[in-house]
Parts: C-alpha cells; structure tokens; sequence
C-alpha cells in the first residue's frame, strides 16, 4: 500500500519511497534527518490534536509537522 506520512497511526512502519518535496532547501533537510529513499521508520507517537507526528528513523526520534509530512511518500504493509 502506498500513502503519506499523513495517513498512519502510532505503532504502523513503513519504508520511505519517495519525498515529492518543492522547496529544495527543506528536501535536503528531510534527507540530513535521515528521511531517504528506503529508510525505515516507526510511527512513536501523534500528539492528540494531531501534531506533530513522531517517527523513529535510523535509531533517532524525529518530531514532524503534519503539513511538512505531506510530501513524505510511503509504502507500509497492509493491516
């Protein structure tokens, strides 16, 4: 199944397929926390009104912002 950032919960994994970012100076900051190509993450936590969302990346807890993650392309197992 391939979605977003967006559409997970706590506990779901994924692997990274795609960041269809426009800014380029935020895309190379995404890849510099470790969101590229292939990497595996864990959904941690979601704040209760929904942001941030936390993930575990590469060994690191990343908090992100739900309008940031828009463009973080993903592929997850299905339920």
């Amino acid at each position: 199944m391939i979605a977003t950032l967006n559409d997970l919960t706590t506990g779901d994994h994924g692997r990274i397929t795609k960041l269809d970012v426009s800014n380029r100076a935020y895309k190379q900051q995404l890849m510099a926390m470790g969101l590229t190509r292939g990497a595996e993450f864990t959904v941690m936590r979601i704040a209760p009104l929904g942001d941030p969302i936390e993930i575990k990346v590469r060994g690191s807890a990343l908090s992100l912002r739900k309008s940031d993650t828009i463009g973080v392309q993903i592929e997850t197992e299905d339920r």
